[in-house]
């Protein structure tokens, strides 16, 4: 068990993440570097356009990386195909389902679409996968209801579960708590943690809630302007990393506590 928790799922060297145009190149972020082991729950934070969901879309390879390297169970992004990735990981996205007039049932069944054959019949296998995502996320109550009738929490927590159900090793969450008072951020990121710890699914999200994220996480990665750090919230916090997130006239970082603090 230890030389599985050991195992990498998601290594990064000298990543550069950006947009490319037809008139120039335009760098968000470069030399990231970070190992993700199996199992683990990873928080990513900084602040507004540091470059967190441009990480997290590069990762899922849904936009090019400008330099680095990116590997995933170790194969390079770039070798696997766009079926093999969907085997790999799951991400879950800001936006609200395509059609909100899916029941719960349909949207965490979409889940298993990367496995289905052409007409999409899911098999006992699937049936049982679906129902385990439904189970582990604590949403049987809701599984006839359509996704317009859920409240926010309720959406996140079934879009949370279709990603589930694709069952893959690794799961990239982009802003998981937007919308969401704080019982229910709570709620969502405890989920987390626990899905990484009973299910071994190596779980990535971005999150403002880095005070949350530092209660939860077993490691996390800083993106600042200078640098992206990367380690566990202990190391983080002694190394000074929260404190330079916000500026100290306004806001500053309660090391005892790690708690923001409002000054007075």
């Amino acid at each position: 068990m230890a030389s599985e928790n050991k195992h990498s799922v998601l290594e990064i060297s000298e990543l550069a993440i950006g947009y490319i145009s037809k008139k120039k190149t335009t760098v968000v972020s470069e030399g990231i570097n970070f190992s993700i082991n199996k199992g683990e729950l990873v928080g990513l934070v900084g602040t507004n356009g540091i470059g967190k969901s441009t990480l997290l879309r590069t990762l899922a390879g849904m936009q090019p990386f400008l330099n680095g390297t990116i590997s995933i169970n170790n194969k390079l992004l770039q070798d696997i195909s766009a079926l093999q990735l969907a085997n790999e990981l799951s991400i879950v996205l800001t936006e609200i389902p395509a059609s909100k007039n899916l029941t719960v049932l349909e949207l965490v069944s979409l889940g298993r679409h990367p496995y289905t054959n052409w007409v999409g019949t899911l098999s006992e296998a699937d049936k049982k996968i679906i129902r385990h995502a439904i189970t582990a996320t604590e949403i049987e109550p809701l599984i006839t209801k359509k996704c317009y009738e859920l409240s926010d929490g309720q959406l996140q927590k079934s879009m949370i579960a279709r990603a589930l159900a694709q069952d893959t090793p690794l799961i990239l969450l982009d802003e998981p708590t937007t919308h969401l008072d704080l019982y229910h951020r709570a709620s969502v990121l405890k989920l987390l943690k626990n899905l990484s710890q009973k299910t071994g699914k190596t779980i990535l999200f971005s999150t403002h809630e880095i005070d949350l994220a530092i209660q939860v996480s077993d490691k996390m990665i800083v993106m600042t302007s200078e640098k992206t750090f990367y380690n566990s919230p202990e190391e983080l916090t002694n190394q000074g990393c929260f404190e330079s997130l916000f500026p100290k006239e306004l806001i500053y970082f309660d090391t005892t506590t790690k708690r923001f603090v409002l000054k007075n």
